[in-house]
């Protein structure tokens, strides 16, 4: 009982950009403009994966998970970060901290195991063109998503539960924007060795590990392409799997630099800054990194906009 009581009693102040004060308005234009961009850009790529018939095959498939896990995950952060930077209250209760914690951890575990998956579908796609109808079924794919989703609530409910049962002693100024879990265990009053060692696990696993599988992916294509030796062939695999590249790129090279080492310092500007970047500026590059680099869905947004215009 007393274990509750120290550390469930009261609201966290999120610190965040306070320390820079002439940031925060900047700061609140740019992400309240990327999140608006991001909404539009996410919600049209389930929109036209979801109505025109062209898409609907695996790979929009988990595109379209992957929009909607964009949207939720940054809308899990955006509006209380945007009640920060906008005026001095600071603070966020214990309920939403906790609710925050655990929805933005489980997303971003899942966009881990999501784009692995993805991973895997460009390199049957490429590698395996012949059997690709047979290896990602339907019911595969939907499995796959499935999988993704069920580790990422998963890894959530441990870190979160152990993380949120530290005790504070009354600590409740967090150096960050957001409630996360590196964050978080530096307001613990006791020894945090065994937090860190876990965090660093799971890091391995669903950062680390997914990188591994998905550099194994690309390796394998490269050598597919090559030995085709055509030029046709390399722009096929570039369009088909640069897009997704870049994604992973953006959102594993700016996450990873904030888990892989949890003792070091995140309340200064650069981890915040890392993680503003991966929360809020990547899922805003999503959609248009896939439009730009794909006639597919490129044309399937055009076919959407003639049929409003004849309707």
């Amino acid at each position: 009982m007393e274990k509750i009581n120290l550390t469930s009693g009261r609201d966290f102040i999120l610190l965040g950009f306070s320390d820079q004060p002439q940031l925060e308005l900047v700061l609140f234009v740019v992400v309240l403009i990327s999140y608006l961009l991001m909404l539009v850009g996410n919600s049209a790529i389930i929109l036209v994966s979801c109505l025109d018939s062209k898409l609907h095959t695996p790979m929009y498939f988990f595109l379209t998970n992957l929009s909607f896990l964009d949207i939720c995950f940054t809308t899990s952060i955006v509006p209380q970060l945007l009640w920060n930077l906008k005026g001095p209250a600071k603070t966020i209760t214990f309920v939403g901290c906790a609710t925050q914690l655990y929805v933005s951890l489980s997303l971003g575990s899942t966009e881990c195991v999501l784009l692995t998956v993805m991973a895997f579908d460009r390199y049957v796609a490429v590698c395996r063109p012949l059997n690709y109808t047979t290896v990602m079924h339907p019911f595969i794919c939907k499995s796959l998503a499935g999988i993704a989703w069920l580790s990422g609530v998963g890894n959530s409910l441990i870190q979160s539960t152990i993380t949120l049962q530290l005790p504070r002693c009354g600590n409740h100024h967090l150096h960050h924007f957001l409630c996360e879990v590196p964050a978080m265990i530096k307001l613990a009053c006791v020894d945090i060795h065994k937090n860190e060692v876990q965090l660093f696990v799971a890091t391995l696993v669903l950062i680390l590990l997914p990188v591994t599988l998905i550099l194994v992916s690309y390796g394998l294509i490269v050598q597919a392409v090559i030995k085709i030796k055509s030029a046709q062939a390399w722009h096929k695999a570039l369009g088909t799997c640069g897009s997704h590249l870049i994604v992973v790129s953006l959102f594993f090279g700016t996450s990873s630099a904030i888990y892989i080492q949890p003792k070091r310092s995140y309340g200064h500007s650069q981890g915040k800054f890392l993680t503003l970047f991966y929360t809020v500026v990547t899922p805003t590059l999503n959609p248009l990194i896939y439009t730009l680099r794909n006639k597919d869905v490129k044309g399937a947004l055009k076919r959407l906009m003639r049929r409003q215009k004849n309707s």
